[in-house]
């Protein structure tokens, strides 16, 4: 099911005045959803045709990470991008976070959006979202891109994620000023990153949800990823029932500002985009 919007037509004037989008804080491209437990999550579409779900990474990610792969995205798709809780607008709710939680919450979205399938991209903790999405929601979805995400099995020890807003703000303030003003309850920001340090230090995703997993997956490393190892997306591709795998030389875990136009050429081969 395809939703008509008049949101290209902005992204067409925009560009046509040379005015840069500002994704994840345009008004007119954003809305809200209910997830239950007085807790709304924003999102934002672009364009029009096939719906494509986009899931970005965590603490320091956000929609605006992709604002070089949207107006490829526009090309073909109707790309929605959420906002997941805790992250600038959208609410933190009162629950731990889990990557089930964040499918859920992309699940819900799509439901509001009276979709029938969806394609996913997601990078980093998105990408995390995007494997669970599909294992617990299979029938829904078309195709998934994970980049920055791979084998992650549970852990002999808990891991030392320790991120708190005193220290994201003295070394990176003027980066997570914007995010912080524009957050509903900029108080609780350090309740949210104690929340993801549970998530990252105690969580898993490995072969028990990659063997749920029917759609076709693209799984997309660095070979220099800091944090989920071409080993560990090696792994993931070799789990998945229906796989590709891409390893950009020459990055690390932010593969989409290090060497874009090599994400992209993997990325819209599988897509199914004609050159």
């Amino acid at each position: 099911m395809k939703i008509i919007t008049f949101i290209s037509l902005v992204i067409f004037s925009q560009n046509l005045f040379g005015q840069p989008i500002p994704y994840g804080y345009n008004e007119e491209a954003g809305g809200y959803f209910d997830v239950g437990n007085n807790t709304k999550l924003y999102y934002e579409i672009y364009g029009e045709g096939d719906p494509l779900l986009i899931l970005h990474g965590g603490v320091f990610g956000y929609i605006d990470e992709f604002e070089y792969l949207i107006p490829k995205l526009v090309e073909k798709y109707q790309v929605i991008c959420l906002a997941t809780r805790g992250h600038v607008k959208s609410d933190i709710g009162n629950e731990p976070y889990t990557y089930e939680q964040r499918a859920t919450d992309a699940y819900k979205l799509i439901q509001n959006l009276k979709l029938e399938n969806v394609t996913v991209v997601g990078f980093s903790d998105g990408g995390f979202t995007a494997y669970k999405l599909a294992a617990i929601y299979p029938d829904i979805i078309e195709k998934i891109v994970v980049m920055g995400a791979g084998d992650d099995p549970p852990k002999d020890e808990p891991g030392t994620s320790s991120y708190s807003a005193d220290s994201l703000m003295k070394n990176y303030g003027d980066y997570f000023k914007k995010r912080v003003e524009n957050m509903p309850e900029p108080d609780r920001w350090n309740e949210s990153l104690n929340m993801l340090n549970d998530l990252y230090n105690n969580s898993f995703v490995s072969h028990e949800t990659f063997k749920k997993i029917k759609c076709p997956v693209l799984v997309m490393s660095g070979d220099g990823d800091e944090f989920s190892s071409p080993e560990e997306c090696l792994a993931a591709h070799r789990y998945l029932p229906d796989s590709q795998l891409s390893i950009i030389p020459g990055c690390g875990h932010v593969l989409l500002y290090c060497n874009f136009p090599a994400v992209w050429e993997s990325m819209k081969i599988f897509l199914g985009y004609k050159n």
